[in-house]
């Protein structure tokens, strides 16, 4: 998939249907002078119903329609025939969208699980006909119940990013170099900061074909948390992740330093983000020779007491496997402690 043709962020005009008119009805024929009431119901208008979808990974699909309307509920009939229901309206999203009212912000409800359905609108009821309020002291009412009018609402549909592993690290950190590497995934690859603008999805094939999925999210920088750079348009795919995969580039000017800004991003964020397993990759490290190797390493054991970390090279295939090895085995720690 083209970096363009990635969408995780629509609004949406949605409006569930009419319900169809009860009917006033009486009934005739030959021989009845006077058969009394008999207008039927009128059907329900069409739901705006929103199912999850596991071979969608974008809302793209949403890019150039946003107006949906489900159908209005017909009309009841004589000999208290119903009136058909509304077609309902379904919207197919991937598997981690987040739906919201537009007006107040308000998250309305998550679909994570495939066909999970969740009814956005309900179409009106239908109006009911007028044998039901046929009674003795009124045998013949020339009357029946209009249909409930439908709703309408304006919404807007975030994508969350579902991943087991998430790549976090600034700008031009080898992120998307690695994901190519591991992965089958194209990212765009270039020596300049930003080069990735929206998440790319990558299946790491293990051993004894086993997967899991890795997810290149675009830098953060300094201020990230406040809406600076990318703001929150990418730390939102964070979320989703098991386990966040730290990528510090050998030639960082201070590693430590930049581990504690892209930890603080994250806790200013959303605290519950530090709740996640924590690896950290030095990456580019075919740059180092063995003396500054064993330096830096000396250096950083003092520091990641708890977190573990390894050296890394992307292009020289340094440790490839060993990461895949140490991730795989925090995924499953983390499944099997669920």
């Amino acid at each position: 998939m083209t970096e363009g043709n990635f969408v995780d962020y629509v609004k949406l005009y949605v409006t569930s249907g009419n319900g169809g008119k009860g009917s006033a009805h009486l009934h005739r024929e030959k021989y009845v002078a006077k058969g009394g009431p008999d207008g039927g119901d009128g059907g329900r208008g069409g739901h705006v119903i929103l199912r999850g979808n596991k071979n969608l990974w974008t809302l793209y699909h949403f890019k150039f329609k946003k107006h949906f309307r489900a159908g209005h509920g017909e009309h009841g009939g004589k000999q208290r025939s119903t009136g058909a229901d509304g077609a309902d309206v379904y919207l197919e999203v991937p598997l981690g969208t987040v739906v919201k009212d537009t007006e107040t912000g308000k998250t309305l409800f998550e679909i994570t699980a495939e066909g999970e359905e969740k009814i956005l609108l309900e179409g009106g009821k239908g109006g009911r006909g007028n044998w039901h309020f046929k009674s003795p002291t009124n045998q013949t009412p020339r009357y029946a119940q209009p249909g409930i009018p439908g709703e309408e609402q304006q919404i807007t549909l975030e994508l969350k990013v579902l991943a087991d592993v998430g790549l976090v690290g600034f700008p031009n950190a080898g992120k998307s170099t690695l994901l190519s590497v591991v992965t089958s995934a194209k990212p765009k690859i270039a020596d300049y900061e930003f080069t990735t603008l929206k998440p790319n999805l990558g299946i790491v094939e293990y051993r004894d074909f086993q997967t899991f999925v890795m997810a290149d999210i675009p830098g953060i920088i300094e201020g990230a948390a406040e809406g600076k750079g990318l703001g929150h348009y990418f730390l939102r795919h964070i979320e989703r992740n098991s386990t966040l995969l730290f990528l510090i580039p050998a030639d960082s000017k201070n590693i430590i330093a930049e581990y504690e800004i892209l930890l603080d991003e994250l806790k200013r964020y959303n605290p519950e983000l530090l709740d996640k397993q924590r690896f950290v990759a030095i990456s580019k490290s075919d740059m180092l020779d063995d003396e500054l190797k064993s330096e830096m390493d000396e250096e950083l054991r003092a520091y990641f007491k708890n977190i573990e970390y390894m050296f890394i090279s992307s292009v020289a295939q340094q440790n490839i496997q060993q990461l895949k090895d140490k991730l795989w085995a925090m995924l499953n720690t983390s499944v099997e402690s669920e």
